[in-house]
């Protein structure tokens, strides 16, 4: 019987989703008795490169190293970081040694959406942002993409058993199907089934781009749902959208001039950090999904920079424990542990596993509150900002 390709919580926990030269070493250690304590650290950069990324995963980290014999200390979810480690363990190497390859999977995905996400979070400060994108992923890793995207700041998340499991509840309003279902021309039933059919606590939006022109059937649904309607969803095929930015602007115009200007836009579809910036004027909400689930992974690695209390490293490495500060200024400074700590500078790795107990917070309110917090204070996607003025016309 056909099995879907996923791997259960447990494999993964077990530390059977390993690359198999980690059992080798294993093997190897075993045979040749030895097994010393070790401090291993995950970076990006060794140095700090002034592009910040925002650090995310920490709560499968926790889950992975609960019950492992190690410490684990690490920068708190949300934090912003563009170099140097973000995350270290010291322990008995043969302890960790196969949980390697899921430790940086689960911290480079996350990351790499999270990042994207506060990119499109700022890029659009005023607007509602939601993600779209768990239909460009695995269901299984569906709850990674939407907590990332709920530390990025976004305001909410579209997949039902993602939300279950982060306790957040997943919001959406109509698909094309449904008028489809009801036909050219019938756009108004599809609309007004709709209404009666779902709870009140669902928005009215109207999706308007099925069969005729997007401000054609935005005047059709204002006037078939009247005062009901919340806001209009434009979803255009690319193919079909010219000029986007002018398709919306047509839109606006037409509901202002029929008596809806309560009447908000929302857009969806190939939705980018550019495409914000160029629409945020005139748009009140964006749905976004391959923009988070097409970043690149962010490139971490693991290597061990101590053993048995004896800094070392292979080349290109930096050995001996790092200490991670916030400055002052908002910089990102690392230096040697035993080395003094810069003047007005906060630590920022903190405990998470204490000999396989989890001990860190990995609340995911306090990570989004972080991230936007830290985004301030490092200057994480000024692009955006400085953007503000472009095609306000």
């Amino acid at each position: 019987m056909p099995q879907l390709d996923s791997l259960d919580p447990t494999t993964i926990r077990n530390g059977e989703a390993t690359d198999a030269y980690f059992l080798r070493t294993e093997e190897a250690l075993a045979a040749a008795d030895r097994d010393p304590t070790v401090v291993a650290e995950v970076t990006s950069d060794q140095f700090p490169t002034g592009e910040f990324d925002v650090l995310a995963g920490l709560s499968d980290v926790a889950a992975l190293f609960e019950g492992v014999p190690v410490d684990v200390d690490a920068l708190p979810p949300g934090q912003c970081y563009d170099g140097g480690p973000v995350l270290q363990i010291e322990g008995r190497y043969r302890a960790f040694a196969r949980y390697e390859t899921a430790l940086l999977g689960v911290l480079s995905q996350a990351t790499a959406y999270a990042t994207r996400a506060l990119q499109a979070r700022l890029a659009a400060p005023d607007s509602q942002v939601l993600s779209f994108g768990s239909r460009h992923l695995h269901p299984s890793i569906a709850p990674v993409l939407e907590r990332a995207a709920l530390i990025g700041g976004f305001d909410g998340i579209s997949n039902v058993a993602a939300g279950d499991r982060l306790g957040v509840e997943a919001g959406g309003t109509m698909p094309h199907a449904l008028l489809l279902i009801f036909g050219e021309g019938n756009q108004a039933a599809g609309w007004k089934a709709f209404d009666d059919g779902v709870g009140p606590d669902v928005p009215r939006v109207a999706l308007v781009d099925t069969f005729y022109d997007e401000t054609v059937e935005s005047r059709e649904a204002a006037e078939a749902l009247g005062d009901a309607l919340d806001a209009v969803r434009i979803d255009t095929t690319g193919s079909r959208r010219g000029d986007f930015r002018h398709i919306v602007r047509e839109v606006r115009f037409e509901l202002d001039a029929e008596g809806h200007e309560d009447v908000g836009i929302f857009v969806s579809g190939g939705i980018d950090r550019d495409a914000i910036v160029r629409l945020r004027d005139h748009v009140e909400g964006f749905g976004v999904g391959s923009y988070l689930t097409s970043a690149p992974p962010a490139d971490f690695a693991l290597d061990i920079v101590e053993v048995d209390g004896e800094p070392v490293s292979k080349r290109g490495k930096l050995p001996g424990r790092k200490a991670v500060y916030r400055t002052g200024a908002g910089g990102h400074h690392v230096a040697l542990a035993e080395a003094p700590a810069p003047d007005s500078a906060d630590s920022l790795l903190e405990p998470l596993v204490r000999d396989g107990e989890v001990v860190g917070d990995v609340d995911l309110e306090l990570a989004a509150e972080r991230a936007r917090a830290d985004a301030e204070r490092v200057g994480f996607g000024e692009e955006s900002r400085e953007g503000a003025g472009a095609g306000t016309s």
